[in-house]
């Protein structure tokens, strides 16, 4: 099986921009992702998807592979769809976001194990256990519940479910991890978008308002995502003190 990673990356980001070429230790953000993503075995390529030309050399220059496309994309997926055209020979698509510096090849892997066992679900997602204390009333916390069989019903960033008789429920904190069969990938590029979507603003939600089904992976922990300069304050204090892993082991 043909697995390809692709690593979204642009300049112009509203809430911070030029984020994937921030420091973090001695190398830039799109570095770091993009090193976690070379050390999944079950990865067959990975590929940086930027249209700038600056984050395009950056990632030349620390030995990287780089497609460029479109600067009008609206979404990460969007801008991975494109690229996916160009990689008849793949099955499967994987989505790496650019803003997870920690990500890890275990994280990967777990994604994309359904289809490594021999399923074909039209699209997997990540998720981890949902920290009630700190996570439940964050809507930068996006919650996923899911059905019997590992299926998700709903994404929201706000409470859920509502408890109004106490017990466990499968709620989990989603990682915004995505993988794909390729086809429904590029069919997927072309649904409209939908109501809930632009409500909650999860581009995840189209698919399901579409009918369509995402699998529910599991992993440990959750990792930083850094969309703020503020976070990245917190990312470098994290490699600076040791307490991340490194991906090139």
């Amino acid at each position: 099986m043909q697995i390809l990673g692709v690593i979204p990356a642009r300049y112009a980001s509203q809430r911070f921009p030029g984020k994937p070429l921030a420091m973090i230790g001695e190398r830039p953000m799109v570095q770091w992702v993009y090193e976690a993503a070379k050390r999944t075995p079950v990865f067959s390529n990975v590929v940086v998807a930027t249209d700038n030309e600056t984050i395009a050399a950056c990632v030349r220059g620390f030995g990287g592979a780089v497609e460029m496309t479109r600067s009008d994309h609206a979404t990460g997926t969007d801008r991975v769809a494109e690229v996916a055209q160009r990689y008849a020979e793949v099955q499967v698509v994987v989505n790496v976001q650019g803003d997870q510096p920690f990500v890890t090849p275990d994280m990967l892997t777990r994604l994309v194990a359904p289809y490594v066992e021999g399923a074909s679900p039209e699209m997997t997602t990540l998720a981890c256990p949902l920290d009630p204390a700190t996570g439940y009333t964050d809507p930068n916390v996006v919650k996923v519940v899911c059905d019997r069989h590992g299926r998700a019903l709903y994404f929201s960033r706000a409470p859920i479910p509502y408890y109004r008789q106490a017990g466990p429920a499968p709620v989990f904190h989603h990682l915004g991890l995505y993988a794909f069969r390729r086809d429904f990938l590029l069919h997927y590029a072309q649904l409209a978008s939908t109501p809930l979507e632009h409500a909650e603003a999860l581009e995840q939600l189209r698919v399901l308002e579409h009918g369509y089904t995402i699998v529910v992976c599991q992993t440990p922990t959750s990792v930083l995502e850094i969309n703020t300069p503020e976070e990245l304050v917190q990312a470098q204090s994290l490699v600076a003190r040791g307490l991340v892993a490194d991906a090139r082991g």
